[in-house]
């Protein structure tokens, strides 16, 4: 364990103000909690979001419940090496090497036992990073650490592991299943950024006879015809509804997905999806959005929304054993802890830098 107490963390103090400095190590608070050297973590575009000021809540929460807000270190993504495990934990010990669940579950609350883990209502859910210290730092206190961690197994590419955390179950849980793909369908993945690629991906275990990637940047769009997109559309060079309703023969697709957070990209989904079919809103959104209820309510459309609840983590995982996702190929840039500052503005202009998923190594 650190002897000198202190560790070095990526820490946002408010819209804009992020830093690299000293903070505690963190101790065991709870029984159930585990606390994990990090070996190797990643940037969500989420953690940008905060950076930019998009979850206010953050500092407005802290200073509700203490007075003050001395800042947050950011991440929910990871893999590491136990340090150390409350009185209560029974399935990790110290030594093992895990895979960090971004969703920390109680297991027992009522939302946990309908699988809506996102929501637990005893402290878990989303909160590293966001409510609580999350993983840009050497060490993370997980919460309910027997059911949100995962044995990391040997020959797993670690890169990939890492998208484990978040990036792949998000895609797959809240924009494939969400969306409810089903063999023949022709689905539109609006944003081919990792969420996007992670949707790209697994969409293709529900056998979809069409799939429409859409993205501003060719370098995307090219990747995203090697991970299986049977057409690209770049809306920066042409109109991607037009386009798409040309694709589907004026029908439109079955299932879109919202994989940015913006209004432009919504405004592509609900334009482009035909009577009957799924809208899977699956970017954050940070501001209001146009919501043509006035077109779309005679389409018996189902739109859907959702935060992960990693539920499906376990069989993506030995999915990803099995070698059968290429997503090695979404880690295009890796840093040293030591460069996490550069790390950010490489991630920040991802477009520019040619930048999927950023890779930060301990």
């Amino acid at each position: 364990m650190n002897t000198t107490n202190t560790m070095k963390a990526m820490v946002y103090h408010g819209a804009n103000d992020l830093r690299f400095e000293d903070r505690p190590v963190p101790q065991i608070i709870h029984p159930s909690d585990a606390i994990i050297r990090l070996e190797k973590i990643t940037i969500c575009g989420t953690d940008l979001g905060i950076w930019k000021g998009k979850n206010p809540e953050i500092e407005e929460t802290a200073k509700a419940k203490t007075g003050h807000f001395d800042g947050r270190i950011l991440g929910h993504e990871g893999i590491g090496i136990v340090e150390e495990v409350g009185s209560s934990v029974k399935n990790f010990k110290k030594g093992d090497r895990v895979i960090i669940s971004c969703v920390s579950r109680c297991g027992t609350c009522e939302n946990c036992q309908k699988q809506l883990y996102s929501h637990c209502q005893n402290e878990g859910g989303w909160i590293m990073g966001y409510m609580i210290d999350g993983t840009h730092a050497e060490y993370v206190r997980t919460p309910f650490a027997d059911t949100s961690l995962y044995l990391l197994p040997e020959g797993l590419n670690e890169d990939v592991a890492v998208f484990l955390s978040d990036v792949l179950p998000t895609a797959h849980e809240i924009g494939v299943q969400y969306g409810d793909v089903k063999p023949g369908d022709t689905i539109a993945i609006v944003g081919a950024g990792p969420i996007g690629m992670g949707c790209l991906l697994t969409s293709q275990f529900y056998s979809p006879s069409q799939i429409i990637a859409v993205d501003m940047d060719d370098n995307r769009l090219a990747l995203a015809k090697e991970l299986g997109a049977t057409h690209t559309v770049n809306s920066a060079k042409e109109d991607a509804i037009q386009r798409i309703l040309e694709l589907t023969n004026g029908r439109g697709v079955d299932c879109a997905m919202e994989a940015v957070g913006i209004e432009a990209t919504w405004d592509i989904c609900q334009n482009v999806v035909k009577e009957g079919g799924n809208i899977a809103n699956v970017g954050v959104h940070g501001k209001a959005v146009s919501f043509e209820l006035n077109k779309l309510w005679i389409k018996n459309l189902t739109i859907t929304t959702g935060l992960v609840n990693a539920n499906t983590t376990g069989m993506l995982l030995k999915t990803c054993c099995s070698g059968k996702l290429p997503l090695e190929k979404l880690a295009t840039h890796h840093f040293k802890f030591k460069d996490m500052v550069s790390a950010y503005e490489v991630f920040k202009h991802a477009s520019d830098e040619n930048a999927l998923k950023v890779i930060i190594d301990f």
